[in-house]
């Protein structure tokens, strides 16, 4: 016992005796959070193949739904390469206000057994490249069922590097708004209003539908939508609870918020649908599922529980909203309501966050010296910002990918289906 007692003193009397031994033994990855951060990368992964595949797949025509599945994967593929490539370093690279450096290229910089935080640098790199995979995703929705594939590459290729990296710099990176001391815990603005916005100028640019206005536009296959939103949903909590960096209180918070919120958004759409249409639809509460975990997804470490259900049921009515009233003010044809509900959503979170993360309402509290309206106004700034941004950097790729290969593929095309012309394939053979 003598000796135990002895042995444990000199252990404890090391870190002040000798500051770098500190050093070392803070810089040693703990086991945990690098299984519970493995998890959940898988988990974000899992939302972009199959969880968005599905779900968009399921909304479109079966004529185009396979079109829509490769553009998924191939875009996941490609941004998977130009994040190892160069997008980890610029995004997360010390730098200037807005991109990181290129010291990294090709990871060059991150060695086996270099820790971030609590785990392992390269689980990080894994981590904040699934967003960017997702996030890329998401765009697709905008435009589908009238877009030239090759267009979608090159599109992908250039609003990642000059949208996406700086965006993911500013906000997480320690750039510009992250100076600013704007809240976004796991990408209200980065991933969200980002995509949202970019899907938008993405379906005013190529135009609406051949048809759309005339024919009725039908979902192909709602099982297939549900199938979706369920792989996304349960995704969504490696994507909220992840985001904490480690497996602790803030996770275990994020993770609770999430599902408060969400089923508060399920209610409010279907309340809402129901009040107003006459019948609650399964699409409806997908869709309200998605609302709330967009709107969740910059609040969810920092709002109390009662703050993620108000958030929740806010979402849910305003998605409603977006998809309804703002998409026909804004008369354009977003294929998948992109905008109507991670752009109106995902400003709706950023929004509720400046408020409810206050200490008054449930929250965690405010930044020393910050006080409410503060906060609001920088969440709001943030919102700008991502929308100035990747608005005028979508705006400038598109036009690039439609000089160069042309956006639209020919109403011939698009009128007998994107699977058979642009990739040689039916998803249902008769």
């Amino acid at each position: 016992m003598e000796m135990k007692r002895f042995l444990s003193g000199i252990a404890m009397s090391l870190p002040v005796m000798f500051p770098g031994f500190a050093m070392a033994a803070e810089s040693v990855a703990d086991k945990a959070d690098n299984g519970f951060m493995m998890i959940s990368t898988a988990l974000v992964l899992f939302m972009s193949i199959p969880g968005i595949a599905l779900f968009y797949g399921g909304l479109l025509r079966s004529k185009n739904v396979l079109s829509l599945m490769t553009q998924v994967i191939a875009t996941f593929s490609l941004v998977s390469v130009l994040w190892v490539i160069y997008g980890y370093t610029l995004a997360f690279g010390e730098g200037n206000d807005f991109f990181g450096n290129f010291n990294g290229l090709l990871l060059k910089d991150v060695h086996l057994t270099d820790v971030t935080g609590t785990f392992y640098k390269l689980i990080h790199v894994a981590f904040q490249g699934s967003f960017a995979c997702i996030t890329v995703g998401l765009i697709v929705g905008g435009f589908a069922e009238r877009v030239r594939f090759s267009a979608v590459i090159l599109f992908v290729f250039i609003w990642f590097t000059l949208a996406y990296l700086p965006m993911a710099h500013m906000v997480w990176g320690g750039g510009y708004l992250f100076k600013m001391g704007a809240i976004d815990f796991a990408g209200g603005t980065v991933v969200h209003i980002n995509a949202a916005i970019a899907a938008l100028v993405g379906a005013y640019m190529l135009g609406k539908r051949s048809g759309f206005g005339r024919e009725a536009f039908k979902p192909h296959n709602l099982p297939m939508v549900f199938i979706g939103t369920a792989i996304l949903y349960i995704g969504w909590f490696g994507f909220n609870a992840g985001s904490a960096s480690s497996a602790n209180e803030i996770a275990a918070l994020a993770f609770v918020n999430t599902v408060t919120a969400t089923a508060g958004a399920v209610l409010g759409w279907l309340a809402a649908e129901w009040m107003i249409r006459g019948k609650p639809s399964l699409l409806g509460a997908c869709s309200g599922c998605i609302a709330g975990l967009v709107a969740i997804t910059p609040a969810a470490g920092s709002v109390g529980i009662g703050g993620a259900l108000i958030l929740g049921i806010i979402a849910g009515v305003a998605g409603l909203w977006g998809v309804v009233v703002l998409k026909s003010w804004l008369n354009v044809d977003d294929t998948c309501d992109v905008f109507g509900v991670h752009g109106v959503c995902g400003i709706v979170g950023c929004i509720g966050t400046g408020i409810l993360t206050s200490a008054a309402l449930g929250g965690t509290g405010y930044a020393e010296g910050v006080t409410m309206l503060k906060q609001v106004g920088v969440q709001g700034i943030s919102i700008v910002v991502c929308l100035l941004w990747s608005g005028i950097v979508a705006f400038v790729a598109y036009k690039i990918a439609d000089i160069l290969l042309g956006l639209r593929v020919p109403e011939e095309m698009e009128r007998e289906g994107l699977d058979v012309n642009s990739h040689g394939e039916s998803a249902y053979n008769q």
